[in-house]
């Protein structure tokens, strides 16, 4: 099974809530399961984001979920739709690059952002998922500030970001399984040279 279809099977296993068939058909219609992670960090590959989407899924699971608990429907959809912001955000463009064995210039292919709507990133995966299906407070606000110290608002000193993971323990679990997924578990898999 390739990682789209194991998306789809956790997706349409996990997520039952009214409004999720026509957010994975729509899904499908963009380009998230092909588009990459990142432009040049983990995942920048074809197929990275579905790849991370799910790395996300598993640490959650394996490493976060409490029994009686935690909502496996909340696990999925926060860990599963969390970077919902980057389909149709990267575009594949090329530079020139020496290839040091032969000499000659060579066109190799690399991520650039194409932001056609520039909301945010938790902002904006928050607000593209509502369009199909209702978020719960926690849900909502773990996909809102899943990239925890590495989102702008609280690089500019916004202290929501405290308040909401002292309220919400799913939101600090998805950010633990962001951090893991991202610098752990994809380690190595950007196919883009870093300078």
């Amino acid at each position: 099974m390739d990682n789209k279809e194991r998306f789809i099977a956790v997706f349409q296993e996990k997520i039952t809530r009214e409004g999720a068939a026509p957010l994975l058909e729509w899904m499908e219609k963009t380009d998230f399961f092909t588009a990459p992670a990142s432009t040049r960090f983990h995942g920048a590959c074809e197929g990275g984001l579905v790849l991370h989407s799910l790395n996300v899924y598993d640490v959650m699971m394996e490493k976060h979920f409490e029994e009686g608990q935690d909502n496996p429907e909340s696990f999925a959809i926060c860990a599963l739709l969390h970077d919902l912001c980057k389909a149709q955000y990267y575009k594949v463009s090329t530079r020139n690059v020496k290839n040091e064995q032969t000499g000659q210039w060579e066109k190799v292919p690399y991520y650039t952002v194409e932001d056609a709507f520039p909301y945010g990133h938790g902002e904006k995966s928050v607000f593209l998922i509502e369009r199909f299906l209702r978020l719960r407070p926690a849900e909502a606000t773990a996909i809102r500030w899943h990239m925890g110290g590495f989102d702008d608002a609280a690089r500019g000193g916004c202290h929501a970001i405290s308040l909401a993971y002292d309220r919400y323990p799913l939101a600090v679990k998805l950010h633990l399984a962001d951090l893991e997924a991202t610098y752990l578990r994809e380690k190595g898999t950007s196919s883009v040279p870093r300078r």
